[in-house]
């Protein structure tokens, strides 16, 4: 599994039901946060090696009613 993170821009108001969106649709999902700033949300999913981000970000999270934007941060070696 390899992680990476979405900040994701919401529509004005609706922050709170996309975080709730994923949390109930999306199973690569692994933790979701609210924060400041020029993004609304945070998100850390884990996908299958083989999985095209690409294709994940645009057709599975792009695609939740109230998303206006996206940035993607694709992760190479965890810390510990």
């Amino acid at each position: 599994m390899r992680a990476i993170f979405v900040q994701f821009k919401c529509r004005p108001g609706r922050a709170y039901a996309v975080a709730e969106a994923l949390v109930e649709t999306v199973e690569e999902l692994s933790e979701v946060y609210s924060t400041s700033g020029q993004f609304d949300l945070i998100a850390k999913f884990y996908l299958d090696p083989e999985s095209d981000t690409g294709h994940f970000v645009t057709e599975r999270l792009q695609t939740v009613d109230g998303v206006s934007d996206t940035f993607t941060t694709v992760t190479f070696k965890a810390f510990r």
